[in-house]
């Protein structure tokens, strides 16, 4: 469990993030993300690299899912699924998915254990990076989508995190990496876990791709309520639709957002962080931006 964080919990199931990696509950366009039951961990490893488990549990099954036959960048054909029986309640079966196992069933893995390569899946789109996808299932329902326990937050926010610059619609850094499918831009502002947004006038934290998946996540140390208006960059971005604990799905304004990048159209990729986040920017088309390394930066909303 070294270099291991607890970030989520579900029916007594503790689920960790390694400490220079990031994690998500909205980020992705699937059942589970609109609905709390599932979280991706990203270990901040390369595609093929060995994931590290984000829990404790004892393997009872794999299975070949999906087949993928044509992708507009280079993909596995074939997911995999990681059933395990959790080590801490052991009426709750555990969903691994985006790993190839090289675990065996009967063998129990520890936090941080090794539990196959991660691969490129074919139900990503281009500019997603190698994740582990994780849930918390009954033992009768492993498989299906649906069915799944709610995932709980357990890492704590500091709304003292809130930036006015950021409140008020400048935000700027400078390129970290840069890639043809998006580049990753080390923020200015002094933020230490995520970024911030105005949720009914008090501070919540985004998560989740904007505004492509047409709805994101916010973060929060207090219980949001239906209908809350949530404000990023100087504007209203969307309003709260379903709350479980400390957490809000949103739904996208329905009017035309556009995010910008020293004037060009992007999209948000936003997650959180054990450590200092980074700001992920997706063009429209792979190569679009065309940014280098080390450039200075600029996000608007329009």
């Amino acid at each position: 469990m070294e270099n291991m964080i607890r970030v989520a919990s579900s029916e007594g199931i503790d689920i960790y993030c390694p400490a220079d990696g990031k994690f998500s509950f909205f980020n992705s366009p699937y059942f589970a993300h609109r609905n709390f039951i599932g979280v991706d961990i990203y270990p901040n490893l390369g595609f093929g690299e060995l994931a590290p488990s984000p829990v404790n549990g004892e393997v009872i099954g794999t299975r070949e899912v999906g087949f993928f036959e044509s992708r507009s960048f280079e993909c596995s054909s074939k997911d995999y699924v990681i059933l395990m029986k959790s080590l801490e309640n052991k009426k709750r079966i555990i969903k691994i998915i985006h790993v190839k196992p090289i675990v065996e069933v009967g063998e129990k893995v520890i936090v941080g254990g090794e539990l196959g390569p991660l691969i490129r899946s074919g139900f990503f789109d281009f500019w997603t990076e190698p994740h582990v996808h994780v849930e918390v299932k009954d033992p009768s329902n492993p498989f299906r989508a649906r069915g799944g326990y709610k995932i709980r937050r357990v890492m704590q926010i500091n709304e003292n995190e809130m930036e006015g610059s950021i409140a008020d619609g400048s935000l700027s850094g400078l390129v970290i990496e840069s890639k043809s499918e998006y580049s990753l831009i080390a923020l200015n502002n002094d933020l230490r876990h995520r970024l911030p947004v105005d949720l009914n006038g008090k501070v919540g934290f985004i998560d989740g791709g904007i505004p492509h998946y047409g709805f994101f996540g916010v973060h929060t140390n207090f219980t949001p309520e239906v209908g809350d208006p949530v404000k990023f960059l100087g504007g209203k971005i969307g309003s709260v639709i379903s709350v479980f604990e400390n957490m809000a799905l949103c739904s996208m304004e329905k009017h035309n957002l556009t995010f910008k990048v020293n004037g060009k159209p992007v999209r948000l990729s936003l997650y959180l962080h054990p450590s200092k986040p980074k700001m992920k920017i997706v063009p429209y088309k792979i190569g679009q931006l065309n940014l280098q390394k080390f450039d200075k930066v600029s996000l608007t909303l329009r």
